[in-house]
């Protein structure tokens, strides 16, 4: 019997090498080639749903605005744009045990009282899916289960019974008769989730996978598969605490970036009305290094809290740790609060963090942790009811942040009077309850809170 022939595939771009390599030939990333096994050229590949393709004229085609269906947990729907739609592909990956399936085993209890909803378990017993249900108090009694893992068997029973939501948990346990490799393998997870999009886009069945994810936080599998869905959602939160984050970070379908904040309660998730109590500490009394940001997740304005602690350093290399916020950035925040402002911290160490747990990517939280540094510096605490927002170029002018009206009424809804922003933002008509104190560079913020205190 011949041998049959081996390839190395990357886990990180997918790319094939005839030998192993310490070094990936395609991405150049180490240590990630695996051996599998030469797949050959499959034939009648889901030609049933394929189609012949036709040329149309733009200009020609009527796009029509699909209804979407709401999954009746608010928050979930907030991050999907509305709700599921008909023919899409969802991705949602996390790490283990912080809440995927069950998120999703409640979100199909709901469905199936007005939609037909199938879950396939590959990683679960019908057992185990039922104890939870019960647990979580579901009522899935018009739910579908199936506990399979073969790619052939599920496209059948999908062609059959013809749901509307269908749950893979996960894809990476699935395989294909079409390859030889082991479930997991690169070419398994892209083959499956291709036929499966196939499948969804032919048949209008919206289809949510459940992704692994590697120790980094991405998600495993080959990037590709990120690119063959329509959304991608990334469930975060601290082993810790109860509280879980849902981030959008693709939506064909939806503004991304949104951000669904739950609580993980005995009888399952529950959304959180009101996110910005999360990140904003209860102080008795006024403290030192404290800022509150109003910053944008998608289409919500949040209030969180910024700390900072700068402290005298005992080294001949002060120390400069960020937690929810970019490292670096902190770095250039101080060379120029140094050069524009004249308060120098070479001989300080320096800690920011946001309160949490929450990361903040946007630039706009820049005069925030700047006015938490001199704050914490001069040992002198900023009002109780001040929020800030704003980012800070390398010649001290401070920057408009994206809505800023939204932002505003945020900060007035939840009781704050003084806000500290870029002049561009300053609004045309005052917002009631709140006082907009308009600045263009930094030394104009620093000599601001010493006038304010």
């Amino acid at each position: 019997m011949a041998k049959q022939k081996t390839l190395y595939t990357c886990t990180e771009c997918g790319g094939s090498s005839p030998k192993w390599q310490g070094q990936c030939p395609h991405c150049n990333a180490w240590n990630t080639l695996v051996e599998t096994l030469a797949e050959t050229a499959a034939t009648n590949r889901f030609s049933a749903i394929a189609g012949t393709g036709r040329l149309q004229r733009l200009a020609e085609i009527s796009p029509r605005e699909d209804a979407r269906v709401a999954t009746g947990i608010e928050e979930f729907d907030r991050v999907l744009g509305g709700g599921l739609v008909a023919g899409g592909v969802v991705l949602i990956g996390g790490d283990p045990g912080i809440g995927k399936s069950t998120l999703l085993l409640q979100a199909l209890a709901r469905l199936a009282g007005r939609h037909a909803a199938l879950y396939v378990t590959g990683e679960e017993s019908g057992e185990q899916v039922a104890l939870r249900a019960q647990r979580l108090q579901l009522d899935a009694g018009r739910m579908q289960l199936l506990t399979e893992i073969h790619l052939e068997k599920i496209l059948a029973a999908l062609i059959e019974h013809k749901p509307r939501i269908a749950v893979m948990d996960s894809i990476q346990t699935l395989y294909s008769d079409a390859l030889q490799s082991a479930p997991g393998s690169v070419a398994q997870v892209r083959e499956c989730a291709a036929q499966l999009t196939r499948y969804a886009k032919q048949s209008g069945t919206c289809i949510v996978f459940v992704g692994h994810v590697t120790k980094e936080g991405a998600l495993a599998g080959p990037r590709v598969l990120e690119h063959i869905v329509d959304t991608v959602l990334y469930f975060e939160g601290d082993p810790n605490s109860s509280f879980r984050l849902i981030r959008a970070v693709k939506n064909r379908f939806g503004a991304v970036n949104e951000l669904g904040v739950f609580a993980m309660t005995e009888k399952g998730l529950r959304g959180v009305s009101n996110p910005s109590a999360l990140f904003l500490s209860q102080h008795e009394q006024q403290v030192a290094g404290s800022c509150v940001l109003v910053t944008q997740e998608g289409t919500r304005p949040l209030l969180v809290e910024i700390q900072a602690l700068v402290d005298e350093a005992h080294s001949s290399s002060p120390r400069r740790l960020s937690v929810g916020l970019e490292q670096n950035r902190l770095a250039m925040l101080l060379a120029v609060l140094h050069r524009h402002a004249g308060i120098a911290c070479f001989d300080q160490d320096v800690f920011v963090n946001a309160v949490g747990g929450v990361r903040i990517g946007e630039p706009a939280a820049d005069l925030a942790v700047l006015l938490a540094i001199v704050s914490s510096l001069r040992n002198r605490p900023l009002p109780q009811k001040l929020i800030a927002f704003g980012e800070v170029g390398l010649a001290g002018e401070i920057r408009p942040a994206p809505r800023g009206q939204e932002r505003l009424r945020e900060a007035a809804k939840l009781g704050f009077t003084q806000a500290l922003i870029p002049k561009a933002n300053a609004p045309r008509q005052p917002i009631k309850g709140i006082e907009v104190i308009a600045l263009e560079r930094v030394e104009q913020a620093v000599d601001k809170i010493r006038d304010l205190n």
